[in-house]
């Protein structure tokens, strides 16, 4: 825990000086990673305050290039990692929705991150309760993850696993547990996703 609070001290000295800084992107995603630090503090205030600053430095024109480091930061990233923070607080339905909302955003040629945010997606929806619909989530994210060589995106599944083990009888969910676990022994560490 005092490595995590160091970590967001850390964070807030880094985001500080960029507020000067003409980079408004970079600036977003900063504030952005600050709030994921925040929520899983459970900072609940602090977290919506750097959410809120994160999403007016992403809509503000930039007056220079966005740096590569951060060209991937879009609308589409900052709902669903905000609906990362909202899961982080507790609050799977404002997760659910922002996560769902980001989907929609998010270009189809996108398919690694599309796999990843169905993840997210699978975890909101199961700390909710929505069983079927997260198995469903879950179940898109792995025919993704194995069709594009996601190994990445399949321990994420993997990761959800235990939550649906209550559920193994509910529709879909028995259909999760094979493609999830195929392939177990060669996606150790060393691969990525």
């Amino acid at each position: 825990m005092a490595r995590l609070t160091g970590l967001v001290t850390a964070q807030r000295r880094h985001t500080s000086q960029l507020l000067d800084a003409h980079l408004t992107t970079a600036r977003s995603l900063l504030y952005l990673r600050l709030a994921r630090a925040q929520a899983s503090l459970g900072e609940a205030v602090g977290c919506r305050h750097s959410l809120a600053r994160a999403e007016k430095s992403l809509d503000t024109v930039a007056a220079a290039p966005v740096p590569s480091w951060c060209s991937w930061m879009s609308p589409a990233g900052l709902l669903v990692d905000s609906g990362g923070c909202f899961l982080d607080l507790g609050e799977p339905r404002s997760a659910h929705r922002a996560i769902t909302d980001g989907m929609r955003l998010l270009p189809t040629a996108r398919a690694k991150t599309r796999g990843v945010f169905l993840t997210y997606e699978a975890s909101s929806c199961l700390r909710s309760g929505q069983v079927e619909q997260a198995a469903a989530a879950a179940r898109e994210a792995l025919t993704i993850a194995h069709r594009i060589g996601a190994p990445r995106c399949v321990a994420l599944v993997r990761g959800l696993l235990p939550g649906f083990t209550p559920y193994r009888d509910a529709a879909g969910v028995a259909d999760l547990f094979a493609p999830a676990r195929a392939g177990e022994r060669g996606s150790g560490p060393h691969h990525r996703g």
